[in-house]
């Protein structure tokens, strides 16, 4: 029975030949939509130094932003939630966090190696986090 949906899921591999790329393609991947774009919109990526992203999210709230907005997607998830996590500590009570996850499709291009072949695309789902960081009191008013 096991040998039966392995030779099934074989034949349906190659039958479909855009579900996965193989040797006649090229894949490029596309960058993901963004939601709304601002000042107080923050996408954090693996590849940004994690202390240059804190430091600006910590220059919005300092200088009156009364909330930002950080996007992570796929493996930048864990570091989007360390990001909120810092600036919750280091604003002491008076910010919380909204949290909200989901999952986004992801475009990829599939480019043909040869000139017989068609150009296609195939789609894929990556979890995403959208974390909301508001202002609840504002550092040295009184109480």
């Amino acid at each position: 029975m096991g040998d039966e949906n392995n030779s099934n899921k074989k034949k349906h591999e190659q039958s479909n030949p855009k579900r996965r790329p193989n040797k006649n393609y090229a894949l490029k991947k596309r960058l993901p939509l963004r939601p709304k774009d601002g000042d107080n919109v923050i996408f954090v990526t693996k590849k940004t130094n994690f202390k240059a992203q804190l430091d600006k999210c910590c220059d919005l709230l300092s200088k009156g932003e009364n909330d930002i907005i950080l996007h992570g997607l796929g493996a930048a998830i864990q570091r989007c939630c360390n990001l909120a996590l810092q600036l919750e500590t280091l604003f002491a009570g008076t910010c919380q966090i909204e949290v909200n996850t989901g999952t986004v499709d992801l475009v990829d291009d599939l480019e043909p190696l040869t000139d017989e072949l068609d150009f296609g695309a195939q789609v894929r789902h990556s979890s995403s986090i959208h974390i909301r960081i508001f202002r609840t009191a504002m550092l040295g008013a009184n109480q």
